[in-house]
């Protein structure tokens, strides 16, 4: 045949961006953003995010310029997933829980223009800016974001901000000519991967991996027409997973709502008859167990991921009418790439048969070329369930790589795959079912031990809210798992360290069994809910070695 190539009329650079445009002309009357008194229409929203990618233009931004954002979901927060890039700046959403210090470090190496600041966190902000160094002469432009839902906030403007969120909204242009890439592999989106490791990373990604991964979202999904979406998931995680591209493109409407709390979430899934939201299994765990809880008048589908979650867990979310869907991704692949899809023979297995395969991460998504569990030399690793190895994918939602890391670029892209540093076998059925990040894996005897199989048990405890295992330094094994828990509030009786060890007996192994078992109110999280077990690594090692085996 002929030798065709590629021309002008069909080379068009992918980009997410244009789903704003077509979300106005075709559902332009219709909700897109509900955040308390406030709802605004897709023909609304368009216009304002033109308005203020003019007024960002008009600062001195230009084509690859950082634009950074502190700020929760609101309906700035959304409105600027699609400005900033709309300017030909690159956007980066900055996780509002982390501290000065850190924020710091991150405004520093993305080299950011400019900052949007939500009021709440003004004083991070400030404080994060007084940590550059004197030598540091490119300090960021500050723009403070009001809202009146916010108590006792100072919202002035003073000399620290040139101007305020809707001040540069009102002076922006309505029919902007927003920049287009010159290329889909054009740099759009900088995040920083999460907080479960002490040293986050910068991450790029280009146009044309967050328009597949935007659409492939809704494809596995199953995301139909015009969803009622509730922001459960912080857009500032891996920007919502893709999603605000994605509800544009199914003309949805946007519930924003400013912190997580339990109560509220089930006022405003009833108030807003809300189809869909998204949530780490911690948020699965807070639903479940909160006295707000009751069975829903319609069902929900709320999709989860970032750490496997527990079967129980899912089982009582399932319970009260949310249909749970699980997946698997990386801040490095924008959102979620392997899903447990669901066969329909499967719902005539007993509840908890259900639940555990639902725990499984699943198989790839259309928009993900391979996925694959390999050993030390590349080599794929028996399909049995039991052989374990490290999870590698490539495909187009993939980062470009790591900001100023060449190093940690080629540590993680290899032999044309990409590792992920997460730990898992492969089921004879073709479904991965991840066990561990590399560096949770406990070896303790000689045995290698999942940390996630014996929280899994953990979670079965009818006291327990959340679990967390890692490694505590032993003489004799090296190392024996360490069991954090928080339980229950208002237990009559408080279950021991030796009631924990006495139940996980009677389930598993002896040599998985915690040889520790330390209480707390609450463990710690990032802000999408992942349980930091660098932290609680830290404190088992200040613990000391332990002498005692509980055998």
């Amino acid at each position: 045949m002929e030798q065709l190539k590629p021309s002008a009329a069909n080379s068009s650079p992918l980009t997410p961006l244009g789903f704003l445009d077509r979300a106005a002309t075709i559902y332009g009357d219709v909700p897109s953003i509900v955040y308390n008194h406030t709802t605004f229409t897709w023909a609304q929203t368009h216009r304002r995010c033109l308005q203020l990618a003019s007024a960002i233009s008009s600062l001195g931004i230009r084509r690859g310029s950082v634009v950074s954002v502190v700020a929760p979901n609101i309906p700035a927060m959304y409105e600027l997933q699609f400005s900033i890039p709309f300017a030909g700046a690159i956007l980066n959403n900055i996780n509002l829980r982390l501290d000065a210090r850190t924020i710091s470090v991150i405004l520093r190496h993305a080299n950011s223009a400019l900052v949007f600041v939500d009021c709440a966190s003004r004083d991070l902000v400030l404080e994060a800016l007084s940590l550059f160094p004197k030598h540091h002469t490119q300090r960021p432009l500050l723009v403070l974001i009001a809202d009146d839902s916010v108590e006792n906030a100072d919202v002035s403007c003073s000399g620290d901000f040139v101007d305020t969120y809707e001040g540069l909204v009102s002076k922006g242009d309505p029919n902007f000519e927003w920049v287009r890439p010159i290329s889909e592999w054009d740099p759009m989106i900088l995040n920083y991967t999460s907080g479960t490791t002490s040293s986050p990373k910068g991450v790029v990604h280009s146009h044309r991996g967050i328009f597949l991964v935007s659409v492939d979202t809704l494809i596995d999904w199953a995301v139909p027409k015009r969803p009622i979406y509730l922001w459960t998931l912080p857009i500032f995680h891996a920007n919502g997973w893709s999603l605000p591209w994605g509800i544009a493109a199914s003309g949805g409407t946007n519930i924003c709502v400013r912190k997580f709390d339990a109560g509220i979430i089930y006022s405003l899934i009833k108030r807003n008859h809300v189809t869909h939201m998204c949530g780490a299994p911690v948020v699965l765990s807070m639903l479940t167990n909160s006295p707000d809880n009751k069975p829903l008048e319609r069902p929900v589908h709320i999709l989860t991921a970032g750490a496997p979650p527990p079967a129980t867990v899912l089982h009582r979310t399932e319970a009260l009418g949310f249909v749970v869907s699980h997946g698997y991704g990386l801040t490095e692949t924008a959102g979620l790439v392997v899903s447990c899809a669901w066969k329909e023979k499967w719902n005539r297995l007993p509840a908890t048969d259900r639940a555990r395969l639902k725990a499984r991460q699943g198989v790839r998504t259309v928009g993900m070329a391979e996925v694959d569990v390999v050993g030390p030399i590349g080599e794929s690793v028996k399909r049995d369930g039991v052989s374990v190895g490290e999870i590698v994918m490539r495909g187009g939602c993939v980062m470009l790589g790591y900001l100023k890391d060449p190093e940690g670029t080629a540590n993680c892209f290899k032999n044309g795959w990409f590792y992920t540093g997460d730990v898992g076998v492969m089921h004879e059925d073709g479904y991965l079912e991840i066990k561990d990040r590399s560096k949770d894996v406990i070896i303790s005897g000689g045995e290698n031990l999942s940390s996630v199989e014996v929280e899994s048990i953990l979670y079965g405890h009818p006291a327990v809210v959340e679990a967390a295992v890692v490694a505590r330094p032993h003489e004799y094994w090296g190392e024996t798992p360490c069991a954090f828990l928080s339980l229950k509030a208002g237990l009559k009786e408080k279950p021991s360290e030796d009631d924990i060890i006495k139940y996980c007996r009677e389930k598993m192994p002896h040599y998985m069994v915690p040889k520790t078992v330390v209480f707390k109110d609450e463990l710690p999280k990032t802000s999408t809910g992942k349980i930091q077990k660098f932290l609680l690594r830290q404190i088992a090692k200040e613990m000391g070695s332990s002498m005692q085996s509980r055998m």
